[in-house]
């Protein structure tokens, strides 16, 4: 289950998205800065990462933007099939199992959800 992050303003220090835009177990994909990056939640808790395979260096995405997963535990890379966990991008099936997705650290106040080091709020 994937969407696309909701047109909020992307100034420097707006917000990414809602945490409710995430679907619970599912995916988003969204622009910080120029970097594409997929968010990713299970209940209250968001994860993101650079939209890129470590396998081949393409997006994680199917040609219909869906970035797929599965049992709200792991994403799959459309090209590969290669299983990433919710929790550290690690892949644990798949063509490069043993390497992992890059990280973007989060923060989450107030319901939305920002890049770490965005200090900025929009209400």
């Amino acid at each position: 289950m994937t969407s696309r992050c909701p047109a909020l303003e992307h100034a420097a220090g707006a917000a990414l998205c809602r945490v409710e835009d995430i679907p619970d177990g599912g995916s988003l994909t969204a622009e910080m800065g120029a970097q594409p990056v997929v968010l990713l939640r299970r209940g209250q808790t968001v994860w993101g990462y650079v939209n890129r395979c470590p396998h081949f260096s393409v997006t994680l995405n199917a040609a219909d933007g869906a970035v797929l997963t599965y049992e709200a535990q792991v994403l799959m890379c459309a090209h590969h099939s290669a299983l990433f966990r919710f929790e550290d991008g690690l892949c644990i099936e798949g063509p490069c199992q043993g390497a992992a997705l890059d990280p973007q650290p989060l923060r989450v106040d107030a319901g939305r959800v920002y890049a770490a080091d965005s200090n900025l709020k929009i209400d």
